[in-house]
């Protein structure tokens, strides 16, 4: 198949380079309409028990989790003098009749103490913002500058979690645009001197910025169909470019090996697409399968990860066997390079270490194990403002908040009842109860508020009882609690005993169900990625062992990965020159994310220089392991390293924003990259196929006839089409 792609990229090159010209014009008008239509997402688990309270919330009580909170200062210092009152409530009625917001509680009709700060100079307005995320926060990107303001009674500022999250989205989009638009030149300057032609890079980039164009156009059209979210648009990005980028190195280069061993131009591209498109696709398949193990999740952003991968997978790898060598047939003279690439450094390493293989693999072992060791001490948290860097808006609110309120009134715990309660002892009981557990600053219900087991007044938030009957409690958190362990503190209350059937959900609870899901799936996602990319590998090699070896050299690679996040993210090293504050914990869906596409890549490598192993050890008649090692190593182990290089450098771009998780994700997957490329590739994986010889090759009979061998035509075919 790949021997008649080249033929006929060779025969219609004009047509196919016309037409792919056309195509990328086509598609990066129509891609670039892809924000537009894709949906922004929200910390919510569908079918869990805080989605379901949060349904009841809408339905029954006409009302929800407080997304929006305004904090209030007063000008001449007291928030209960009349001035400041009569401005405050003027405000609150203004809020209230502002798009999408159905429900409003300020600090000065409520009269709960939750709401005004322990000095008296401040106090909060929380308004719920009802619709989905990307309903709110477009409406937010209005509302929030025209609620900012400074009058001679109040200074207002905006703050609560769609706010959170609406600028983390506009701070992750502006980071991304400045990488690439910084990255783009750099990689092309980089890809020059690698090849030393400047026609192969333009080649090379063209084809990375064809993937990007398709995958955004295919996004924006799977968007007519189902949910995607934004930052699957950021990933097709710098994946799209770095996969195109790689494919384009490796058929590049073989096209080079063909001239140089006296191929005319035509025939050397069939042979390159032939040999080199082979490897590709079995890249590219391992690619796709690692991310599409994000489907098992119920979060569309996630699943996003994976449409945008299958999708770049596509586009990269029609570029590098169909578009590429028909660049090839077209300017391949502008692309060759007399004399051999100097390797000698790749290869003396691997036969240094095969020559000493005991004392090379454990030196080796014992730095990665010793930089992957912090992974001992992970713990998962869940997201609050330390997210965005400081002096943003919406996190010195929360910051203000923190540090001059006891409760966190934006984080209540919603307890709704699922059947008709009669209000009585059972009720009143089971609030004070609430109120008595660690980390509770009060509980709102329909008969008043509860502190400490004790009823203190009034409740401090309306709509707490149903027309059917059904009763919600407001559990309101202190500021402890939220920064502290939040599933536990969100199991103590599901685990109090209610006198009725309950649903516990409002911020903190889906956070919690979040997590909980997602670790649950977890096993599961692993487990398809692990067996999903064995196989390939195993259709690649046909062996039983070089596979397995692949797996732990890989997982060992993302140990080194975890290792650094908590290190530096979790336990905060290198926060000053990162710039971020560390939280103590990490988010659970952002490791998950770089799990699938790191190991994607890292076995994407594994795959180049296995095939070439292969290879060279099918070329010498499967008599000399440690010759086709060394060889394999010579001739693929430098193009890996720059390929390796680039798409890191790609990805560290994304450590410059100000947003924790792109710094995570650019930070952790461009070291994971490069220990990938060198040390594993380099040391550890020709010292474990020395140490195994012939037993790297080894399959039980029934399964050898299972392997996908290359196909390509015979050589005297070619050369009488040819010459």
């Amino acid at each position: 198949m790949l021997t008649r792609l080249g033929r006929l990229a060779v025969r219609y090159c004009r047509a196919v380079l016309v037409g792919a010209l056309l195509l990328l014009l086509g598609l990066t008008a129509y891609g670039a309409g892809a924000q537009e239509d894709l949906d922004l997402s929200r910390w919510d688990s569908p079918g869990t028990e805080s989605v379901r309270a949060a349904d009841r919330l809408r339905d029954d009580f006409g009302t929800g989790n407080p997304n929006l909170a305004l904090l209030v200062t007063a000008r001449d210092g007291d928030v209960d003098s009349p001035r400041t009152e009569r401005a405050a409530r003027e405000l609150a009625a203004e809020v209230a009749g502002l798009p999408l917001v159905t429900d409003v509680t300020s600090y000065w009709e409520a009269g709960s103490p939750a709401l005004r700060g322990k000095d008296g100079r401040r106090a909060l307005i929380l308004a719920r913002l009802e619709g989905t995320a990307t309903e709110t926060r477009e409406e937010l990107a209005t509302l929030s500058p025209e609620l900012t303001r400074t009058t001679p009674e109040l200074d207002v500022r905006v703050g609560g979690q769609e706010e959170i999250s609406r600028q983390v989205g506009e701070q992750a989009r502006a980071d991304f645009l400045r990488a690439e638009a910084v990255a783009l030149p750099v990689v092309l300057l980089l890809l020059i001197l690698v090849y030393r032609r400047t026609t192969a890079a333009l080649l090379t980039v063209g084809v990375g910025l064809l993937s990007v164009a398709g995958t955004l156009a295919g996004l924006r059209l799977l968007a007519r169909f189902t949910e995607v979210s934004t930052f699957a648009a950021n990933l097709a990005l710098v994946l799209g470019l770095g996969l195109g980028i790689d494919y384009s190195l490796f058929v590049i280069n073989r096209y080079r090996e063909e001239r140089a061993a006296g191929h005319a131009q035509q025939q050397a591209v069939v042979r390159a697409t032939a040999a080199a498109g082979r490897t590709v696709l079995f890249s590219g398949v391992t690619v796709a399968v690692s991310l599409c193990a994000l489907l098992v999740f119920p979060f569309f952003f996630l699943s996003s990860f994976a449409y945008a991968g299958v999708l770049v997978v596509l586009t990269a790898v029609a570029g590098a066997v169909l578009v590429l060598p028909a660049g090839l047939a077209r300017w391949g003279h502008r692309v060759e390079r007399t004399g051999t690439p100097d390797s000698g450094f790749w290869h003396r390493t691997a036969l240094a270490a095969m020559r000493r293989p005991l004392l090379a693999g454990a030196g080796v072992l014992t730095v990665l194990l010793v930089a992957a060791s912090p992974l001992l001490g992970l713990r998962f948290g869940l997201p609050d403002e330390r997210t965005l860097p400081e002096g943003t808006s919406s996190r010195t609110v929360s910051a203000t908040v923190h540090r001059e309120f006891a409760a966190e009134p934006t984080d209540t715990v919603q307890v709704v009842t699922e059947e008709p309660v009669r209000e009585g002892a059972g009720t009143r009981a089971y609030a004070a109860e609430l109120s008595r557990l660690p980390g509770v600053f009060q509980v709102d219900a329909p008969d008043g508020a509860y502190r400490d087991g004790r009823r203190t007044g009034a409740p401090g938030q309306d709509r707490l009882t149903a027309s059917d009957g059904r009763v919600r409690l407001a559990v309101v958190p202190t500021q402890r609690a939220m920064y502290g362990d939040v599933p536990a503190f969100v199991g103590r209350i599901r685990d109090t005993p209610a006198p009725a059937p309950v649903l516990v959900g409002g911020y903190p609870g889906e956070t919690t169900d979040f997590r909980a899901t997602l670790l649950d799936r977890l096993p599961l996602a692993v487990g398809i990625v692990l067996v999903a990319t064995y196989v390939i590998l195993f259709l690649m090699t046909n062996s039983v062992l070089l596979p397995a070896k692949a797996t732990v050299l890989n997982l060992l690679s993302l140990s080194v990965m975890f290792g650094c996040l908590v290190w530096v993210f979790q336990d905060g090293h290198l926060s000053g020159p990162l710039g971020f504050t560390p939280t103590g914990s990490i988010e659970p869906s952002i490791p998950v994310l770089m799990f699938c596409v790191a190991y994607g890549l890292s076995m994407d490598y594994e795959v180049f220089l296995l095939a070439r192993i292969r290879e060279e050890h099918d070329r010498a008649g499967g008599s000399d392991t440690v010759g086709a090692v060394g060889e394999g190593i010579r001739r693929s182990a430098p193009l890996i390293t720059a390929a390796a290089g680039i798409l890191a450098l790609s990805f560290l771009s994304y450590a410059t924003g100000g947003v924790v998780f792109l710094k995570e994700l650019g930070l952790g997957t461009a070291l994971t990259i490069l220990v990938d490329a060198t040390l594993i590739r380099v040391v550890l994986l020709p010292v474990t196929m020395r140490l195994a010889g012939r037993a790297n090759w080894w399959a039980p009979r029934p399964l050898r006839r299972l392997r996908v061998r290359e196909a390509g035509a015979p050589a005297d075919v070619l050369h009488r089409e040819y010459v």
